[in-house]
């Protein structure tokens, strides 16, 4: 229309162009004459039916109330008409909101609650346990084994595990009692952690480790590195050469853990225990290898001493220590 206009005052061709463009001259003289009106916006009237003014306030009131803070329009709608009480429409009640700027999502929203970081320090064994389940694959697709495994963070050993059909707390009992008695563990020695799965955070498993003196701990949620260890040691035996993709039944699993858990308590040098088997730490044979292995790199500085640069080799050292999240520098201070 704008071009048409141009036409129109340079050359008189509107016609012309109004053919050309399939636009009549009546429509685009209309259009014309409407762009050059003032544009006025008429305020909607207030109907005689409306609310006044404190009315309004009342209603308003009444949806800020802590009965109905929480609820939508509808609901308090509906609930004071049960009441027997009628105010004015749903409508009206969004209007209201929307005055004040209050038409929002009205229900209390879930609030995570703030998990606290765990720090657990393991001196020795028998004081820190860490335990898990892993999912072994049965014969057949979305058929599985569960296996429970529990290890003493300071030294590394498996101390009990299990493989069943299911994951349960009724399961995880009888295992870990069994693994309480079998290490003679005192009340109040003993600090359990696990993340939050089901079966862990049970009001069974959490009775049962009330009624034996255990302290008990969680990760935070999706955090995996708060429990390292256990996630650490599925990883070595799922890497296993000899671990298969699946099982054919649930006495193949039991005799493929039985042969890697003794391998990995006894045979298994691990580097987080000054290459040390589990075995040895666990039982307090750590500074009795550790001396061995000092006389025998003695012996070989004193044969060849030019081998070695300024000073005796010494072996790796011997665990002191095991956190599980180690607190800060500033948290120190």
């Amino acid at each position: 229309m704008v071009a048409l206009a141009e036409l129109d005052q340079g050359s008189g061709i509107t016609g012309a162009a109004c053919d050309a463009l399939g636009v009549s001259r009546a429509t685009f003289h209309r259009r014309q004459a409407a762009a050059r009106l003032p544009v006025i916006q008429k305020r909607r009237p207030t109907p005689a039916r409306a609310l006044a003014g404190p009315e309004r306030q009342r209603v308003l009131d009444l949806m800020r109330e802590p009965h109905f803070v929480d609820l939508a329009p509808a609901e308090i709608y509906a609930t004071l008409l049960d009441q027997g009480i009628y105010h004015c429409s749903i409508r009206t009640m969004y209007r209201i909101l929307h005055e004040h700027d209050e038409v929002r999502e009205r229900r209390r929203q879930l609030q995570h609650p703030a998990y606290e970081k765990p720090e657990l320090l393991a001196e020795g064994p028998n004081q820190v346990w860490s335990w898990d389940i892993t999912k072994l694959m049965g014969p057949a697709k979305w058929t599985y084994f569960y296996l429970y495994v529990i290890i003493d963070i300071f030294s590394r050993r498996v101390v009990g595990w299990h493989i069943a059909d299911t994951e349960s707390a009724a399961l995880f009992k009888p295992l870990f009692e069994d693994c309480v008695a079998k290490q003679g563990v005192a009340a109040g020695q003993l600090t359990l952690h696990a993340d939050r799965g089901p079966s862990m955070t049970a009001k069974a498993t959490a009775l049962m480790l009330a009624d034996l003196g255990v302290t008990r701990s969680h990760s935070r949620p999706y955090t995996s590195n708060d429990n390292p260890f256990s996630e650490s040691h599925f990883k070595t035996m799922k890497y296993q050469p000899q671990f298969p993709k699946r099982f054919g039944c649930i006495a193949d699993a039991k005799a493929f853990c039985r042969h890697f858990f003794d391998w990995y308590n006894i045979d298994h040098r691990h580097l987080g225990i000054g290459l040390m088997t589990p075995n040895q730490v666990h039982y307090g044979q750590a500074d009795e290898v550790y001396a061995a292995r000092q006389a025998t790199l003695n012996q070989a500085f004193r044969a060849t001493p030019e081998r070695f640069v300024r000073h005796v080799p010494r072996p790796p050292a011997k665990p002191i220590a095991v956190w599980i999240n180690p607190p800060t520098r500033e948290g120190i201070m």
